[in-house]
């Protein structure tokens, strides 16, 4: 029934992948369907996985009508006569466990992954780490970050491991406007889950923090981020022999030595007053600045723990910290995550949870049949429907292969 013959993977290999069984005890080890009447836990799975793909625009009521549909109850062998308000979803989604959600991807980030080597998702084992923030629809939020527009905002922080999101998180605590707080917090999460990793987490400019990249030296934890131009140092070594400078290729480098950085101190004056001192740390640093030829006169400063790549290394290993910045746009864009469904913290990270599976599934089939963001979410779409109308036809005694000319 394949509607694109050249594809290498389609929509039955991708729901091949998710486990029913898994699904189904997880109801049972996260009690999630205490209480439940309609709304069971893979009831709601499936929900909000073809929600998401299916609606421009995801909301309660479009849940509400996804799942009163016929098409979608044929779908994944629901039954008929049931039938939900958008009350329901709402309550649902505000008291739902979301570990069971997580679970869920996590095990389907795993079954994904395996699909590729670690080569396919970078030579160095790079995770590209950034933020977002949500606030349209936030102002009923009873907490949030303070975006200074008089709403409050959601934060999500993702994990990027080249291919598929490999880890996120949630912040609506107030201190986490800061990505010197969240960032950190971020790939502790996701080091701790990777015991004997190897990876580089490559960030922007929102850590800035000397004290947070210090106690990534001191765990062993290896990232590149991009410094501010005026940040004060005092270079310790340079690994540039002589005054010349090194064509790299798109730019050229201007500095590579090693530095200490300086961290402010909290003091207290005589009328009790904080403030802080700058103080130099112990721990040394590596300071790459280059020079691109694209952009002319623009120079990039970035900051490392890596004093085993070349500096060249380095640059393009930021270079495709864009990969996220090009993922983030595709989760606003086509998966609808520039607006909020629920507006509670629990509800948020069941959706976030839902979407990125949504998406690990979209950027799958994106790579393995060589598509564009966009083209693979339109084809997948069009392939559930097929699906759906191969069931519906074959419940009515007819052959598919009849419709559906192969």
């Amino acid at each position: 029934m394949a509607r694109f013959k050249d594809h290498k993977i389609d929509i039955k290999q991708l729901l091949g992948f998710i486990p029913e069984e898994l699904i189904a005890n997880l109801s049972l080890t996260t009690k999630v369907d205490h209480y439940a009447k309609v709304l069971h836990g893979n009831k709601m799975f499936y929900l909000l996985m073809y929600g998401v793909l299916e609606n421009e625009k995801l909301s309660q009521r479009t849940l509400e009508d996804t799942f009163n549909d016929s098409v979608f109850k044929k779908l994944f062998n629901l039954d008929e006569n049931e039938t939900i308000r958008r009350s329901s979803i709402s309550e649902r989604l505000s008291k739902m466990d979301p570990d069971y959600f997580r679970q869920i991807y996590e095990r389907i980030y795993d079954q994904f992954s395996q699909q590729y080597s670690a080569e396919e998702r970078g030579q160095y084992n790079l995770i590209r780490v950034d933020s977002s923030m949500v606030s349209e629809t936030c102002g009923k939020l009873s907490e949030g970050l303070d975006n200074n527009s008089g709403k409050k905002a959601v934060k999500y922080s993702i994990a990027f491991d080249g291919i598929l999101p490999c880890h996120f998180n949630v912040f609506t605590s107030p201190g986490y406007g800061s990505e010197d707080i969240a960032l950190p917090e971020m790939i502790l999460e996701h080091v701790k889950k990777e015991a004997g990793h190897q990876n580089i987490y490559v960030l922007d400019r929102g850590l800035q923090s000397t004290r947070a990249m210090a106690a990534f030296s001191d765990q062993d934890i290896t990232f590149i981020c991009r410094a501010k131009e005026n940040r004060k140092f005092v270079e310790l070594e340079s690994f540039i022999r002589g005054d010349c400078q090194l064509d790299l290729g798109e730019s050229i480098l201007l500095k590579d030595c090693k530095v200490q950085l300086f961290t402010g101190v909290p003091q207290q004056s005589k009328n009790g007053k904080i403030y802080y001192r700058e103080q130099l740390i112990d721990t040394p640093f590596r300071l790459v600045i280059i020079r691109s030829k694209i952009n002319e006169g623009k120079e990039f400063h970035f900051l490392t723990n890596d004093f085993e790549h070349s500096a060249g290394e380095i640059a393009q290993a930021y270079r495709r910290r864009w990969d996220i910045e090009v993922f983030f746009r595709f989760l606003k864009q086509e998966l609808n995550l520039s607006h909020l469904v629920s507006l509670n913290k629990n509800g948020i990270q069941i959706i976030l949870y839902m979407t990125l599976i949504v998406a690990m599934m979209v950027l799958i089939y994106k790579k393995s049949n060589n598509l564009s963001y966009k083209t693979a979410k339109r084809r997948l779409g069009m392939e559930i429907r097929d699906l759906a109308m191969a069931m519906i036809i074959v419940q009515c005694g007819g052959n598919p292969d009849l419709f559906f000319k192969t």
